[in-house]
């Protein structure tokens, strides 16, 4: 009878917790998606009303056109799309390459090789920004498409995934199909890389949303306002002496659209990895 007590208690407590975790999480969400269709009197109105009392869906074309009327936001997001889904496919292929390596085959100093890889992670990137500015600009990469996505092709954080995903990777599987007579390359990429799933979509969301969220880099090697990203035309909006709060708040939900998408078309795979796992190796 206390055991059972103690469960019920257990699971309304646990309930409780997730319930106001989840709150934590969505109320900003519920905010400033009610924001983007106000106007901005309302939006500083207290009580707050939840529910716009005037819809303003005019706010979401202010966003996309500017203070200034020049649509700028249109090139800005077609830059951040470029920018991180190519910096995130280029992340998974060549993490998932280099990990492969460092875990299953065997050479001398792969440790040493592995270490060296993490040591880079404790470099703040502040510290090499301004070297790594020079270089871009002396290769002319500055205000390009390079200039933004070359410097992340590949990042330790990646190798790390994906090696640590990959070293429990049955060898089995692997000296099985070397007996077949199949390639490195074929072993790497019909075996290997299509069993890696619930790890590299784990990857791609990280790395997508990392670029998508990324202001320095941008800020820095791109003045042009055509070659600007999402993050640095938030920062120009809500700078601006004619801000509006609602038209704001629409620029943020446009913002954050991809990255949801992107998300829940990908969570199937890190959500049941274990099963995708099973079913390659099937």
């Amino acid at each position: 009878m206390m055991r059972k007590y103690r469960e019920t208690v257990g699971s309304i407590s646990g309930t409780i917790v997730l319930a106001i975790a989840c709150a934590l999480v969505l109320v900003p969400l519920v905010f400033m998606l009610g924001s983007s269709f106000m106007p901005a009197i309302d939006i500083m109105k207290m009580p707050y009303r939840w529910i716009p009392e005037v819809w303003k869906p005019g706010n979401y074309l202010r966003a996309l056109a500017g203070n200034d009327g020049s649509w700028m936001y249109l090139r800005n997001i077609l830059n951040s799309v470029l920018v991180s889904t190519s910096i995130a496919v280029s992340t998974v292929l060549l993490s998932s390459l280099v990990g492969y390596g460092l875990a299953k085959f065997r050479f001398r100093g792969r440790n040493a090789v592995f270490m060296a890889i993490m040591g880079t992670m404790m470099i703040p990137f502040e510290t090499i920004m301004i070297p790594l500015y020079l270089i871009a600009v002396k290769a002319g990469m500055q205000n390009s498409y390079a200039g933004l996505i070359v410097p992340f092709l590949m990042n330790a954080f990646g190798v790390f995934i994906m090696r640590q995903y990959l070293i429990t990777f049955p060898d089995e599987m692997l000296d099985a199909a070397r007996i077949d007579g199949c390639s490195e390359p074929r072993i790497f990429w019909d075996i290997v890389f299509r069993n890696a799933g619930p790890a590299a979509a784990t990857l791609a969301v990280l790395s997508f949303r990392q670029q998508w969220d990324n202001l320095l880099w941008p800020l820095l090697i791109a003045q042009d306002e055509q070659m600007k990203t999402i993050p640095a035309y938030i920062v120009k909006f809500a700078a601006e002496k004619h801000a509006d709060e609602g038209a704001m708040m629409a620029v943020a939900v446009i913002a954050s659209v991809p990255v949801f998408v992107l998300f829940f078309s990908l969570s199937k795979y890190f959500l049941g990895g274990s099963a995708v796992y099973q079913a390659g190796k099937e």
